[in-house]
């Protein structure tokens, strides 16, 4: 019969004090009547082993005289035991081979413990539960949970949690003693420590007694220690709870940024294999870039008519209507009219391209007090526009206003030039570079910009979204936080999309969307390739579900079925109708639009709620104050989400600064490094050293006068959809590209709003980014005038005839008859003007225009 074999032994690390648990595997173990464990060298007295079955041998580890790495030797029913096939096949040395074992036990020092706060002395009261911390000093003896044992004198404290460092335990039974201390004590196998002394309150009886000893003065001052004990006790233990709170959340963050990056980053992959530059992408096309850009609804001439491009399908599903910005279609005035205008126009035309005429008239008119920065952002436009197939004037009429602007401001403070848009030219520098950079946008900045609009809805879309507040789960803006803790979960659903001609598609969707959010997220899935102008409003769409191949039902926010809370009607959900997973829904163009609900976020929040409903600050003072408490403080927790968020989006937030801050070899920002080189040029002229001065025009000419524009609305470049939300996630962003190009030091404290805190770690980086980015402009090699007029000619002649400038002249007439005199008077007082007789030349416009402009334009 053959003798048993021993296999492997595990773990082969032990503390020097031994008696640590050593699995022994091997075979033929039912052979062994006893059996013991030995360490050659530095080991105590062997210990006896216990034989599990024929497979398994547990020995608990001998002791051992120091810190070190020795043979284990086994001794198997009296004999010791030898590897006979590792000797054969010479696997030992010679002095493995006298012992015939090949087995070896690592002896570290014994582990070491303290309480928390490494105290001696623990005060407890009798019938109270009792939680104990206790840290374990860094180790690499890779212990389990099961192998710790802490006793508070002879009861066994449970072990809840263990970590690498930190051990809780507590004891629920009755701890009494009649010396009033027990001893904690930590056990590894052979090692016991104790770690303080549990001191137990003193009896009721001596309570008493001492109440009927002391005086009143006296027990008074008991009362007031008592309350004051308790007091102490309860924040120990409130201490000792939080503390434990924060471990777990602290895992539950890591754990959400890990999954939420790593979900999000799988879907942009997949998004960005999708993407083609050319039709992916729902750019504008230029003019309507254009005229987004120059005339937004807070400054626009057209603020009545001004409406944005957008195709709208009517029930009968004919083609779209397109309509766009008065600019870009013709000149509507009655024919009668015609010809006196046109001459007009036209001879207005070569007044506006004689630089002294254009200098004398924007002086002008700026210095009336009634010619509002409203009118001023209008007529800069409304000349861009005019000037726009002649780039290479307007830039030089720019830049002789900007020397009158430079001598202003130098005169009193210099750092604050172009810090904002007061001025007729400071609009005009805008719409220039605009005009200059949408190359650059578009071939360069749009892909990571569009990734990064795309990774921000896909964020907020993963949780829970308040269909009327708007708030979510998942955000970078404090303000819209949902703080509460609503769990979501997904929803996989076979949708089709009757009349669109596409197959079927799986939409993902939380079962706490509203059937509008639901709604809003098909109509993405089946249109991701057109752009949003195009898309049927979630208004214009009917929900069906097929419960079953009999029953179908319309899906609505609010029916007879929806819930009543508190006197509001909550908002169905994907929950409420128990929708369950690969359910199959038809949507399909409603035949009649119901509008009897109007837009969801525009419902009252006295009778309708989604997830949360609203606070009543009137009732909060009635509320005791640990509820009071408890609702100011708790939400805070949440705000770890923002982290979250930020860590998932940071990738995509990179590589747009740097696609922004970057300078392409093939295609140098000519523009920029021209309008610098202006900068530095009159900066010299003035004597103005300082270069923060020069980095602050820099920066309000560039970054903060465009890109900030840009990034606050995306709506300017791409046919989106910019929901509230995504306007307040961008206001975040944009606030910390702000920073970043900032000079000045950020002031930070627990007092400071998120949207700064939020990116602070990060600003250091980003401010150096943007150092390198006009370093590397200052070094390009400088361009000359004809260089400069060569692009700027180019740049003009992409994209003549898009717009009507003569639609534009007849605006810059009306802003020239409301000031006529003022105007004459500058015209007659210039001496150029006056040789060149200018003001005969705009005396006749007036003539041909006057009797003509106003009643034509009514009739129209």
């Amino acid at each position: 019969m053959r003798n048993p074999v021993i296999i492997a032994i595990s773990p082969r690390r032990s503390p020097v004090s031994g008696g640590r648990t050593i699995t022994v595997a091997g075979e033929r173990f039912h052979m062994v009547q006893n059996v013991s464990m030995a360490v050659h060298h530095i080991g105590r007295q062997p210990t006896l082993c216990k034989v599990l079955n024929s497979t398994l041998i547990t020995c608990p580890s001998p002791g051992a005289l120091s810190n070190a790495s020795a043979p284990v030797d086994f001794f198997i029913n009296g004999r010791a035991y030898t590897d006979e096939v590792a000797v054969a096949e010479e696997l030992l040395d010679s002095e493995e081979a006298q012992r015939g074992s090949r087995f070896r036990l690592d002896y570290l020092p014994d582990p070491q413990f303290s309480t928390a706060k490494r105290e001696k002395w623990i005060k407890h009261h009798p019938g109270e539960p009792l939680t104990l911390v206790i840290h374990k000093e860094q180790d690499s003896l890779g212990l389990e949970s099961h192998e710790y044992r802490v006793k508070i004198g002879q009861v066994a404290c449970d072990i809840q949690i263990v970590s690498e460092r930190v051990i809780h335990c507590s004891v629920n039974e009755s701890l009494g003693t009649a010396e009033g201390q027990l001893p904690i004590t930590v056990q590894v196998g052979n090692f016991n420590q104790t770690i303080a002394t549990l001191q137990l309150g003193g009896s009721e009886t001596a309570i008493i007694v001492s109440i009927v000893i002391c005086s009143v003065l006296l027990l008074l001052s008991v009362v007031a220690l008592f309350v004051f004990c308790t007091k102490s006790r309860r924040a120990e233990r409130y201490w000792q709870k939080t503390l434990l709170q924060m471990e777990e959340m602290e895992s539950q963050i890591r754990e959400e940024i890990r999954k939420g990056f790593a979900e999000l980053q799988t879907d942009m992959t997949d998004l960005t294999k999708e993407l083609n530059r050319s039709q992916g992408i729902p750019f504008l096309e230029y003019k309507h870039f254009v005229t987004r850009t120059f005339f937004p609804k807070c400054s626009s001439l057209y603020e009545e008519r001004y409406i944005l491009p957008s195709q709208t399908l009517n029930s009968q599903g004919s083609s779209p209507v397109q309509e766009t910005h008065p600019l870009l279609g013709e000149w509507k005035i009655p024919e009668s009219c015609r010809p006196n205008m046109e001459e007009g126009i036209s001879l207005f035309s070569s007044l506006l391209n004689n630089k002294h005429f254009l200098i004398v008239f924007v002086h002008a008119l700026e210095q009336q007090k009634d010619f509002a920065v409203r009118d001023r952002c209008s007529l800069a436009s409304l000349l861009t526009i005019a000037l726009h197939g002649k780039l290479e004037y307007y830039t030089s009429i720019m830049k002789e206003l900007l020397v009158d602007l430079i001598d202003a401001s130098a005169a009193k403070n210099p750092k604050l030039m172009l810090r904002r848009t007061e001025s007729v030219v400071e609009k005009m520098l805008t719409n220039w570079m605009s005009i200059c950079m949408y190359s650059c946008l578009r071939e360069t900045v749009g892909e990571p910009f569009f990734l990064l609009l795309c990774a921000i809805k896909q964020q907020i879309n993963k949780g829970s979204i308040d269909a009327i507040t708007g708030k979510a789960r998942y955000t970078l803006n404090e303000e819209w936080l949902l703080r509460e803790n609503i769990e979501a979960k997904p929803r996989n659903l076979n949708v089709s999309f009757q009349g669109c001609g596409m197959d079927s598609l799986s939409v993902r969707a939380m079962d706490t969307d509203t059937l509008t959010q639901v709604k809003e997220k098909i109509l993405e899935a089946f249109c991701k390739n057109v752009p949003y102008s195009q898309w049927p409003r979630a208004e214009d769409v009917d929900l069906e579900w097929f419960a079953s191949s009999t029953q179908s039902y319309i899906l609505r926010d609010l029916d007879d079925t929806s819930v009543v809370e508190d006197g509001r009607k909550k908002l169905n959900t994907l929950a409420h109708y128990k929708i369950p997973e690969g359910a199959s829904l038809a949507m399909s163009l409603t035949d009649k639009k119901d509008n009897t609900l109007g837009r969801v976020k525009d419902l009252d929040t006295e009778k309708y709620f989604h997830l949360v409903l609203p606070t009543d600050e009137l009732a909060e003072p009635k509320k005791s104050h640990r509820q009071s408490h408890r609702k100011k403080v708790l939400p805070e927790i949440y705000l770890t989400r923002l982290l979250s968020t930020k860590g998932t989006l940071q990738k995509f937030l990179d590589d747009l600064f740097k696609a922004i801050l970057s300078i392409r070899e093939d295609k140098p920002p000519l523009a920029v490094k021209y309008f610098f080189d202006f900068l530095e040029e009159q900066a010299e002229k003035r004597g103005i050293s300082d270069p923060d001065t020069l980095h602050i025009w820099k920066t309000n000419s560039l970054p903060l006068r465009f890109w900030v524009n840009i990034l606050k609305n995306p709506q300017f470049v791409f046919d989106i959809d910019k929901t509230d939300h995504i306007d307040a996630c961008l206001s975040v962003i944009a606030q910390a590209f702000i920073d970043a190009c900032s000079i000045s030091d950020l002031q930070l404290g627990k007092d400071s709003p998120t949207n700064k805190l939020l990116y602070a770690k990060e600003i250091p980086e980003y401010r150096k980014i943007v150092q390198r980015y006009y370093k590397q402009i200052h070094d390009m090699t400088p361009l000359s005038e004809q260089e400069m007029n060569a692009h700027l000619a180019e740049e003009s002649r992409k994209y003549q005839n898009e717009f009507n400038t003569n639609v534009a002249m007849a605006e810059i007439y009306k802003y020239a008859k409301r000031y006529r005199p003022q105007i004459m008077t500058a015209l007659e007082a210039n001496p150029t003007a006056r040789r060149t007789q200018l003001q005969h030349k705009f005396e006749q416009v007036v003539a041909l225009m006057e009797d003509n402009i106003y009643e034509c334009y009514s009739e129209a």
